[in-house]
């Protein structure tokens, strides 16, 4: 179901419809990327966090981490993500599926300036089986996303 729902995210707005299956499993980023044929950096990660009262997503290069000193600087509040259940249940995706597209209920989406130039990314399409390839300016558009500084600086090579 979830993947069905990234998929007519897409068709509803009469777009072409990027999803695809994996060969294999992409529940990480290494296992992703080895599938795609592709560098870490490149997959997309969806992390999902809570603020107050309010949940947020963060995508992100796949190879980085979110910098808890960037966070708190950003957001106000210490970084406190989502647990597996609390995902599915507020987003409809699974961990590891997790993308901003598609969504159970609407959720602010914030993308880290770590894939901005990059011209294409894999996120997660609702399952750690499906991944769709689109550019990150897309994203941004799409999601009505807003571009912050939020990951860990020293693997940043783009």
């Amino acid at each position: 179901m979830s993947v069905e729902n990234v998929v007519n995210y897409f068709l509803n707005r009469n777009l072409e419809n990027p999803v695809f299956k994996l060969p294999d499993s992409g529940a990480t980023v290494q296992q992703a990327a080895e599938t795609i044929h592709t560098d870490p950096k490149y997959i997309a990660k969806t992390l999902a966090f809570k603020i107050k009262d309010e949940d947020i997503l963060i995508v992100m290069r796949g190879d980085l981490r979110v910098s808890n000193k960037k966070f708190k600087k950003i957001f106000k509040t210490k970084a406190k993500m989502l647990n597996h259940d609390e995902v599915l249940e507020n987003t409809g995706h699974p961990v590891g599926g997790l993308c901003p597209f598609g969504l159970k209920k609407s959720l602010k989406v914030y993308i880290d300036i770590s894939v901005e130039n990059f011209p294409y990314v894999y996120p997660a399409a609702g399952s750690k089986e499906f991944a769709l390839k689109i550019n990150p300016q897309q994203i941004k558009e799409l999601v009505d996303g807003q571009w912050i500084d939020v990951c860990e600086d020293e693997a940043r090579d783009s």
